[in-house]
């Protein structure tokens, strides 16, 4: 990385080279941060990739004063310097794909039967060097102006906790499910055969100051966007992360932050 002010750059993935950078940037997060690991995971070449990854679109974020590594597909070019990634599906591509990364864990009908236009959310990760200052501003703006322009209505995705304790995540599981689970007619649920509750304490029992010290920031964004949960929780023991499904309607975005994620950032 470099210790230099950060020249960012929010785009569209448009070659194989930016797809590698993307799935690498993956690799380090998902791979060597957190443990996880999967069917198409290249560890020669340090690629985190599945079967998802040529249907759908790989918003990138670069940064021109980080250094380029090296492509592990032609040893004589260079990755572009990708230090954020998000990896998005409209629903007007999902036949194309053979239906929603989401779909594995949960039943997304009441999103499916809306009629309303989708987008699907996912494989979000920021290099640790950028996280805590304006990289995921960068990257929801850029999300934003991708959502405006493909006049989405409900964005939706897994999100993950650390770790496959769900003991140990009780507080947030139950926060979430107590406070913010989903409307009737949004609300995603966990396919039964992996249902993994997330009513796990009473009211009363529910510390709120730990549950949100104890959520990723990622989620936390999505809450005070105005975002909900769906019903139950999905282990990822391949991952290493329990998962949830955020769902977001556009339309009831909180207007103080749909504001500040829609207007154009200073670097």
């Amino acid at each position: 990385m470099t210790a230099t002010k950060p020249k960012f750059e929010i785009r569209l993935a448009e070659t194989p080279q930016d797809l590698r950078a993307a799935q690498r940037l993956r690799y380090q997060v998902f791979i060597e941060e957190l443990g996880g690991s999967g069917d198409m995971v290249d560890h020669v070449a340090r690629l985190e990739a599945d079967r998802h990854d040529p249907f759908y679109d790989h918003l990138l974020l670069l940064d021109h004063n980080c250094e380029a590594s090296p492509d592990p597909a032609d040893k004589t070019a260079l990755l572009p310097p990708v230090v954020g990634v998000y990896r998005l599906l409209r629903s007007d591509r999902a036949a194309e794909a053979g239906g929603f990364y989401s779909q594995e864990e949960y039943d997304l009908t009441p999103l499916l039967q809306s009629g309303r236009s989708l987008l699907e959310l996912g494989r979000s990760c920021v290099h640790g060097e950028y996280r805590g200052g304006t990289a995921m501003f960068h990257l929801w703006n850029g999300l934003a102006q991708y959502v405006i322009r493909n006049g989405i209505e409900i964005m939706f995705g897994v999100a993950s906790f650390h770790g496959t304790d769900v003991d140990a995540l009780k507080q947030p599981l139950s926060y979430l499910h107590r406070y913010h689970l989903a409307p009737p007619e949004l609300r995603v649920r966990v396919h039964p055969q992996f249902a993994q509750s997330m009513d796990l304490l009473a009211s009363d029992q529910i510390n709120r100051r730990a549950a949100m010290r104890d959520t990723p920031a990622l989620i936390k964004a999505y809450l005070r966007l105005g975002g909900f949960v769906g019903e139950g929780a999905f282990v990822d023991h391949a991952f290493n992360t329990t998962d949830v499904c955020l769902v977001m309607d556009t339309e009831k975005i909180n207007a103080r932050h749909r504001e500040y994620y829609t207007r154009k950032g200073s670097e």
